[in-house]
């Protein structure tokens, strides 16, 4: 006799999966027919298990898939916490653009972590957040204090979401899963300071309780690629363009040329910051190139 049990994959270790049920965690094998298939399961997956009368364990089922993001990837992400350096690598707002453009893509809420800014004057500092404080008010929650963002996690995070930590190596994303969960001690390492680039520390993506639901730890990149997007669709990834496009002239405006175009009155005016903007046309030549262009791989 055998039975079925509903659960999250919470990790991946030596080809088996650790499944997050009611009962607990249960480790098990996947079947060979998800090969034949050409499917594999992923952490975060919703999945079914079958546990035989031997106590053999099969993973057997993957339920449909809210997304799959990331490099190693994870799935059904509710919500990235971008981890954004102020120093060490140092404070980009064209890498923050990228990022927040691709979540917004892949239709994920953000919410800012800034990191390391001790490492920086407070004048630097300053400025930093002067930049942060645009992106607050465009929606964007901003945390720069890990005390106070590890007192709030565990009450923002509902039953069964998935947050996931996000932001180029070296940004210091080990660390602060480090503060969030005591009991963990994810290794971290020291930036290679000829490259202003850090070194992956995380390997694997792997699940932790937290609040209701879920924090993953997950390696950091900052190539990402846009080229999937639609041209014509890459506007609608802008937060505030979205909201700002109803007043254009032209309906389907790609702010442009076309006569008429709210968002660049906007930019005109500084209510929209130019940066932004910049970053925009930046990633539709991207998009048009079909390729990354060298200096952001």
């Amino acid at each position: 006799m055998s039975a079925q049990v509903e659960g999250i994959v919470v990790g991946l270790v030596a080809g088996f999966y650790d499944v997050q049920t009611p009962s607990g965690i249960v480790r098990t094998r996947a079947r060979g027919v998800f090969r034949k298939k050409k499917q594999k399961p992923t952490v975060g997956d919703h999945v079914k298990i079958q546990v035989d009368a031997q106590g053999t364990n099969y993973l057997v089922e993957i339920m449909p898939r809210l997304n799959l993001i990331g490099r190693p990837a994870l799935a059904n992400v509710n919500h990235v916490l971008l981890v954004i350096s102020a120093a060490q690598p140092d404070f980009s707002v064209q890498l923050l653009d990228r990022y927040l453009t691709f979540f917004s893509w892949q239709q994920v809420a953000v919410s800012i972590y800034l990191s390391k800014s001790d490492l920086v004057t407070a004048n630097k500092c300053q400025e930093i957040k002067h930049e942060l404080a645009y992106y607050a008010a465009i929606g964007y929650p901003i945390y720069d204090n890990w005390s106070e963002l590890a007192a709030e996690l565990p009450t923002v995070i509902t039953a069964g979401q998935i947050w996931t930590l996000a932001g180029q190596s070296g940004a210091g994303k080990s660390t602060l899963i480090n503060h969030l969960k005591k009991d963990l001690q994810q290794e971290t390492a020291a930036i290679s300071t000829s490259l202003n680039r850090g070194k992956h520390t995380t390997r694997t993506v792997q699940l932790f309780s937290l609040g209701q639901g879920f924090l993953a730890d997950t390696p950091g990149f900052s190539a990402i690629d846009f080229t999937p997007i639609k041209l014509n669709e890459l506007c609608n990834y802008f937060v505030e363009f979205k909201r700002a496009s109803s007043q254009c002239k032209f309906r389907g405006c790609q702010h442009l040329q076309e006569p008429g175009c709210e968002i660049k009155k906007l930019v005109a005016s500084g209510k929209i910051r130019p940066s932004r903007y910049e970053d925009y046309l930046t990633m539709r030549t991207e998009i048009t190139n079909g390729r990354i262009p060298e200096y952001l791989k």
